[in-house]
């Protein structure tokens, strides 16, 4: 069985918290990991969100306003860390890149793990090369051999599904618990998502299987060891409908692809030291993670008791909702997101 660390890349509010409790019955071999990297990103000295940028007091009580991405890096690649167990991290895509498209360059306490030295490592990644060997440049803070190091996959759900349930955690009453006071667009998620996925795939840490099964896919089933295959690790798309329709189908489907044994028993949960153990996982963000929190497993949704609104019908219920102004913001982001959705939804695993 592998032992590369399983990192699952996602954008807010996409059923993530409960795809991530499956892994957590999964004690016997997995050590998880909730979203690490969001303490850099919001907290920290190299922090790339503008949520808290005017607000010290909140990054200083945060307890993460020293955290550096190579501080959070470090804690992931300790072995001690993991308790000898293999790792499975859920995190937000966009704690790795600026926001709003801007240049990308490596975090300070990451350049002297880029191949190119510190010297290069300052400039954009569009202009340093970064260890990339592809003619797309690197998005994110992190340089390519550390991003090499993960087993990356990929959880998403369609805007209309997700834009208003992260809007909801953004105003009263959620707010007050989430902390989150004001809906940001570049929050959404899909776009820096989608930019990961296509530079892991052209530096080959992921890559799309052929109809026929190679070699190296065969080998992604079975290395044993730290390295990824030669040609990465099979791409795997997961969409969180197809999991809340069929919740056993997409998870063995994705246990084959990372190399874990998949039971039905881990489609439940509740037990007390799980239930003490997701409670201080998720209690940094409070407010975002109640619903998975009070779950005791992960059941198929009765057939068509999900049917899919109209876009006027939906524009109703955001608007008795939210109000104008809010169902106004829910619609822009949802269509400025819709492409990219759709566009790693051709990727997503079919069961």
């Amino acid at each position: 069985m592998s032992t590369t660390p399983i990192f699952v890349a996602t954008h807010p509010r996409a059923c993530s918290t409960a795809f991530e409790r499956v892994f957590m019955t999964r004690r016997d071999i997995l050590h998880c990991v909730h979203e690490p990297f969001g303490d850099a990103f919001y907290f920290g000295p190299e922090r790339l969100g503008e949520r808290y940028e005017k607000d010290e007091k909140a990054r200083q009580n945060s307890g993460f306003a020293n955290t550096t991405y190579k501080d959070v890096m470090d804690s992931l690649l300790n072995p001690a860390e993991s308790k000898g167990k293999r790792l499975f991290i859920k995190d937000i895509a966009h704690y790795l890149l600026p926001p709003n498209h801007q240049p990308a360059s490596i975090a300070p306490s990451l350049r002297d793990a880029d191949t190119d030295g510190t010297a290069a490592a300052q400039q954009p990644n569009g202009a340093a090369t970064n260890g990339t060997t592809s003619h797309v440049p690197n998005p994110t803070v992190i340089p390519l051999p550390l991003l090499r190091k993960f087993h990356f996959t990929f959880l998403i759900r369609h805007p209309r599904r997700a834009i208003p349930s992260y809007y909801r955690c953004t105003i009263p009453p959620l707010s007050a618990k989430t902390g989150f006071h004001h809906f940001m667009p570049s929050e959404a998620g899909y776009d820096e998502l989608r930019r990961l996925f296509d530079y892991l795939v052209a530096e080959g840490v992921v890559f799309h299987p052929s109809p026929s099964p190679s070699s190296d896919q065969q080998e992604n089933q079975t290395n044993g060891t730290d390295s990824p295959p030669s040609r990465g690790f099979k791409v795997t798309v997961i969409d969180a409908d197809d999991l809340l329709d069929k919740p056993a189908e997409v998870i063995r489907a994705f246990c084959a692809d990372v190399g874990i044994d998949y039971h039905d028993g881990m489609l439940r949960w509740g037990d007390e030291e799980g239930q003490r153990l997701a409670v201080e996982a998720f209690e940094k963000w409070n407010g975002f993670h109640d619903d998975a929190i009070g779950s005791t497993g992960l059941r198929a949704r009765v057939p068509g008791a999900k049917k899919t609104p109209t876009e006027a019908e939906e524009d109703e219920e955001w608007r008795n909702k939210y109000g104008e102004e809010g169902q106004r913001t829910i619609r822009a982001c949802v269509e400025a997101n819709v492409a990219d959705y759709e566009y790693l939804k051709s990727f997503a695993v079919k069961v």
